[in-house]
């Protein structure tokens, strides 16, 4: 159905118009764009560049500190220039989906706008966390937003992507909400512990153990759910070949997000390609979650003959 970010027929496939196409293609690309924007922000606060650049929006003043230039003021500068290529991507799908909205899906415009305005307020945070001296909690609001951004653009692409269901998910599409809705908390806890040191602070000082701990055992309910996820996933019989790739990735994806967590607390934070990589790996695993999600979420409501 049009107006329906779900597909209700299984057996017909959305028709891949040159403008559902183009559309697809271009939330994709933003998508990644965004996951590596996400690497490099972990990056940027890791190795203490955050105020590496004064001001806001320039830096130094200028478009490109060229004098001033050295390993933090570029990942500053970068992570700044990545952001603001995103911003003109999101204004570009958004006038896209207006201009080709009598051949896209009713929903479409309307996803892309909200696409839009987290990225206009993602930035507004960008700028605050400048100007606040990196505040915790305007930090961890950043980060927030941007996996916000980030499973918006995935349930676009992943709404559009062409696909017939199999109509026998069952309950898998609320185990991969909730895997999901787990896995987006546990982030932000550790957007708190990352921002406002809790491991260092617990370990030298005695302090923000509370913080550190939530975080610690914050990994027992998104653990539990992708297990089940998993284990029900490879037991449903007839499952569509994708959602059963998908939940393979959430299980090693799982995996590795636990170890790189182990080694990370182990090495105080010390090691920055640990750090950035646990980060990165956990908004993969989001992703994936989401995809699952909105794909088992069509093949549902596909069985649901109207």
């Amino acid at each position: 159905m049009a107006n329906s970010v779900v597909d209700r027929h299984p057996a017909i496939a959305p028709t891949d118009s040159p403008p559902r196409d183009r559309i697809r293609r271009l939330v994709w690309k933003i998508a990644i764009a965004t996951l590596l924007l996400m690497a490099v922000g972990s990056a940027t606060r890791v190795m203490n560049a955050g105020l590496a650049c004064p001001d806001w929006p320039l830096c130094y003043g200028k478009l490109v500190p060229t004098q001033q230039m050295n390993l933090q003021v570029f990942l500053e500068w970068f992570h700044r220039l990545d952001a603001g290529l995103i911003g003109l991507s999101a204004i570009a799908l958004a006038g896209l989906s207006w201009w080709d909205r009598r051949e896209l899906p009713g929903w479409l415009p309307f996803a892309s706008t909200g696409a839009l305005g987290l990225i206009v307020f993602q930035a507004l945070l960008g700028g605050l966390t400048v100007t606040e001296l990196l505040r915790f909690d305007i930090v961890t609001a950043h980060l927030g937003t941007a996996l916000l951004f980030f499973t918006t653009l995935l349930i676009i692409g992943m709404a559009l992507l062409p696909y017939q269901g199999t109509g026998s998910v069952g309950k898998l599409p609320w185990i991969g909400l909730f895997a999901a809705i787990f896995v987006y908390v546990q982030s932000l806890l550790g957007g708190l512990v990352g921002s406002q040191w809790a491991l260092h602070q617990c370990f030298g000082y005695n302090q923000l153990c509370t913080v550190m701990n939530s975080h610690i055992f914050g990994v027992v309910p998104p653990t539990v759910t992708i297990i089940a996820l998993v284990v029900l996933a490879f037991r449903t019989p007839a499952l569509h070949p994708k959602l059963r790739q998908l939940a393979r990735w959430a299980g090693i994806l799982l995996l590795l997000q636990i170890g790189l967590g182990i080694a990370t607390f182990y090495e105080h934070l010390q090691v920055e390609l640990l750090t950035v990589s646990h980060q990165a790996t956990g908004a993969a695993l989001l992703g994936t979650l989401v995809a699952f999600t909105v794909l088992a979420l069509r093949d549902r409501a596909g069985s649901v003959r109207v």
